[in-house]
């Protein structure tokens, strides 16, 4: 790696942020009845290069970052064609933000584990992540992007491209 593992860790980091950033803003979008270009773009693209690069880390075996990232990208591959390909063009508009939304909430899932694993505040209370503040935090984020993508669908659904 022309960084080393250290400045790829960092960028895939960077990445990541950035998709989770824009994507709360595109999610927002949908919720106000917006279609904001820019910041979609912005989101597919990290939230894309993000999950690739997930790919670039040594390893010896799948790991469950992998599945995720694996998933993640089919989901994404279906964003981008109902976005790009079919223009949201009938189905397809509710197709993009359910998709847009899931690969959001992937990308947070993620976020969760890796602070769990990395912050030692939450490594003393869910060392193994199967304890209880861990599994409320998945929970209550998965309930409220639940919550959150129902919204987005019925209020962006009335904008017309």
């Amino acid at each position: 790696m022309v960084f080393g593992l250290d400045g790829f860790t960092l960028f895939h980091i960077l990445l990541s942020l950035i998709g989770i950033c824009a994507g709360f803003v595109v999610l927002g979008g949908f919720l106000a009845n917006a279609k904001l270009d820019g910041a979609t773009h912005v989101f597919l693209a990290a939230t894309v290069a993000t999950n690739v690069t997930a790919f670039g880390f040594p390893i010896s075996q799948i790991l469950p970052s992998h599945i995720v990232a694996g998933i993640s990208l089919v989901v994404l591959a279906v964003a981008l064609y109902a976005r790009y390909g079919a223009q949201l063009a009938g189905a397809w508009r509710w197709i993009y933000v359910v998709t847009a939304t899931a690969a959001l909430y992937l990308n947070v899932f993620v976020l969760i584990v890796q602070t769990f694993i990395k912050n030692p505040a939450l490594v003393a209370i869910a060392p193994t992540q199967s304890e209880l503040p861990f599994a409320a935090t998945q929970g209550a984020t998965l309930v409220a992007f639940v919550v959150l993508g129902w919204l987005a669908v019925r209020r962006f659904s009335a904008l017309r491209a």
